[in-house]
């Protein structure tokens, strides 16, 4: 346990501005991809361009040297459905590849304000769908994000679900947003412990997002009123400094009602996205430690899939 890591973290978190300020949704994206350029890319990953779904893409495979494993992890990166890109969230994917020998495609789904809701979810289905019908069997893939895309993870899938297609081998979580009607109670109690975020910081962008639709729906808030029926495992990790916290520990009570498999892997003392901090944070490194053994745990793949990404 690595405390006055933890503390040291959250010193340097808390030396950035503090207290909401609405700005330009423009200035947003590129003060968030000066914040995520910080976190340190593992050397031993190859980074291709692809595209998937009829979205651009980023194929991320092990080095040439190192082991691999059959099988695909497709990829969502956070930014509140209105920031980011894979580059973004590139040391979390690449930290999930060196550790799984497994490659990830991470995807670069449309944003708002630009396209609303469910334009995301629709980006991750068709992706999903495109692995499907190149051959790629649902039992070798497993659905992964961060923040925004940790709940584009499970709104995929649930979207997936409905529509038909078999589910993923898993799903891995990392501090997922999964209740846009900000209802849950450490909204409020985490409020000024979480160095990020707050009930109307996330407002903002979260009504980017909504563009005026009612939030209280399964794909909107599946914390609060998604039917996990037929889900495959979850693995949910989370800190207890996060307004988020009880957005994963809802989710994990459906999961349990529905009788899916879930892990609830809750570290105290981090923050939103600790798993970024690898080098920095000794508990960041083993939580994606944890990840990649769920990853490997889960998928089934028997012989390599053709590629499925151009």
């Amino acid at each position: 346990m690595s405390r006055e890591q933890r503390r040291a973290v959250d010193e340097m978190l808390r030396r950035a501005p503090q207290g909401f300020e609405p700005l330009p949704v423009e200035r947003m994206r590129a003060g968030f991809a000066a914040m995520m350029s910080a976190f340190p890319v593992p050397d031993a990953v190859v980074q291709t361009p692809a595209e998937l779904g009829g979205r651009p893409a980023i194929l991320v495979g092990p080095a040439p040297d190192a082991p691999a494993r059959p099988g695909t992890i497709l990829y969502f990166h956070g930014g509140s459905f209105a920031l980011g890109s894979p580059r973004t969230a590139m040391a979390l994917t690449a930290n999930l590849v060196v550790r799984t020998g497994v490659r990830a495609v991470s995807l670069d789904y449309r944003l708002a304000p630009e396209h609303p809701f469910p334009a995301a979810i629709e980006d991750g289905v068709a992706a999903y769908r495109n692995l499907l019908d190149d051959g790629e069997d649902p039992a070798g893939i497993v659905f992964a994000g961060d923040s925004a895309g940790g709940g584009l993870s499970v709104t995929t899938c649930l979207a997936a679900r409905d529509a038909g297609l078999p589910v993923p081998a898993g799903i891995v979580a990392f501090s997922p947003g999964l209740d846009h009607t900000r209802s849950g109670a450490t909204m409020v109690t985490k409020e000024g412990i979480d160095p990020f975020f707050t009930r109307e910081s996330m407002g903002h962008t979260g009504a980017m997002y909504l563009a005026g639709q009612d939030p209280a729906q399964p794909l909107l808030a599946p914390a609060v009123h998604a039917d996990l029926t037929g889900f495959p495992p979850i693995l949910l990790q989370v800190g207890t400094n996060e307004v988020l916290l009880d957005d994963a520990v809802r989710l994990a009570r459906r999961a349990r009602d529905a009788e899916v498999d879930v892990i609830l892997d809750v570290t105290a003392g981090v923050p939103h996205v600790f798993q970024a901090f690898t080098g920095t944070l000794d508990e960041a490194g083993q939580a994606l430690d944890r990840a990649a053994l769920f990853v490997t745990q889960r998928l089934a793949v028997t012989e390599p899939a053709a590629p499925a990404v151009r």
